[in-house]
């Protein structure tokens, strides 16, 4: 395409058709071409092309990749074990990175360059048992910078969880560790004690929490969170370690959402669909799009369906509109640029199982969907006491 063509101002607007975004979806493109290029990064073979190849043929959307994030004493080994046993992954942690290292404890480590732990979990990632069965990387990165040195580095997880508990519940469980000295395995008297007496015989008390652990924490949960948010679950760590680790569970056996979201609000007149819509759409720049302002908006624009949309319009029958046409000008709109980069949050459309219907038909499948349910009375007195800006339409 030639320069000229570039910078002239009568091409028409990109329209990205629907239907690409919904196969790309269903079929999981983004996840796939980033998994691809990870691996791309983690291993960097001589011969990219036929690695690839090798990698689609042996690939499995079921081997995990977790990160188990926390601060000392909220679970985070009783809760990896539990996956390791459930998922029949590996289970990694920072002590096991250095085992061949003379520096075990806790404050060596993140001593340690943070491009030395990176070097050594990309070569414990690179083994063969890790690349068929998946990982869980227990307690690492420590920091922000940690994660985004792991993710220029080609490891990226499909799940994060952060485990969270009030600091008077950490200091409790940190003061009653114990530990198994044969397995190294972690217990506690009161939260966790072993069903085995022999184990429980054996076991010696661990060390202590100290304030400075937790504060680290604090200071950095923010930062981590952020560097994680597309893939993260916070989860809260002061229930039961049967409980916490059923959630953990279920969030990593889930599948990953798309990337893009494509929202579709429900509820009766009344629910409050407009206003969350608003919400969201500031808080994730997503794309508004109110059927019945595209309505009015296609009816302005004079086109061939606007012109019947108006004749409705005049009327003040507008839900009499065609579904045929009001499909017509939704797929329009949603197949524009700023709804196909940013996403879209869809509401006033469908109203009924029948236009349901002809949704699931069309290349216009949301991937998140709503139901905003309210009483009636609660409906009836928001509906009665609304007032609207007749200049911008609110």
């Amino acid at each position: 395409m030639s320069a000229s063509l570039l910078m002239d101002e009568t091409v028409k607007p990109l329209r990205i058709p629907v239907a690409m975004a919904t196969y790309g979806d269903t079929h999981q493109l983004s996840h796939l071409m980033q998994d691809l290029l990870s691996v791309l990064l983690l291993h960097r073979p001589e011969e990219p092309l036929s690695f690839l190849i090798r990698t689609l043929r042996n690939s499995s959307e079921s081997i995990p990749r977790v990160l188990l994030l926390g601060p000392p004493a909220v679970g985070k080994t009783t809760v990896a074990q539990r996956l390791k046993t459930e998922l029949k992954t590996v289970h990694l942690t920072a002590t096991s990175l250095l085992e061949d290292q003379s520096l075990h404890s806790a404050e060596d480590q993140q001593d340690l360059p943070d491009q030395l732990l990176v070097s050594l979990l990309q070569k414990r990632l690179n083994q063969e048992d890790c690349w068929t069965q998946g990982w869980v990387l227990e307690g690492f990165p420590w920091t922000r910078l940690q994660a985004l040195s792991l993710q220029q580095a080609g490891i990226l997880p499909q799940h994060v969880v952060l485990l969270e508990a009030p600091d008077v519940v950490l200091q409790q469980r940190g003061d009653g560790r114990l530990l198994d000295s044969l397995t190294g395995d972690v217990y506690h008297r009161t939260f966790a004690w072993p069903a085995d007496d022999v184990v429980a015989q054996r076991l010696e008390k661990g060390r202590g929490l100290s304030g400075d652990q937790v504060r680290q924490h604090r200071r950095e949960v923010t930062g981590l969170s952020s560097a994680y948010q597309q893939v993260l679950l916070v989860v809260n760590g002061d229930q039961p370690p049967a409980d916490v680790s059923q959630q953990v569970l279920s969030f990593v056996q889930t599948r990953r959402c798309s990337r893009t979201p494509r929202i579709l609000l429900f509820g009766p007149p009344g629910s409050g669909k407009s206003h969350q819509a608003k919400l969201l759409s500031e808080k994730y720049r997503l794309v508004d799009v109110c059927c019945a302002q595209v309505l009015r908006a296609a009816a302005a624009e004079g086109s061939r369906p606007g012109q019947l949309i108006q004749t409705y319009l005049d009327q003040d029958q507008d839900r009499a509109v065609p579904d045929s046409v009001v499909l017509q000008v939704l797929e329009d709109r949603l197949s524009r640029e700023d709804c196909s980069v940013r996403g879209w949050i869809l509401h006033g459309f469908p109203r009924d199982l029948q236009q349901a219907r002809m949704l699931q038909q069309r290349p216009l499948q949301p991937n998140r969907v709503f139901f905003l349910e309210a009483t009636d009375e609660v409906c009836l007195e928001r509906i009665s006491l609304r007032a609207t800006d007749a200049v911008s339409g609110h």
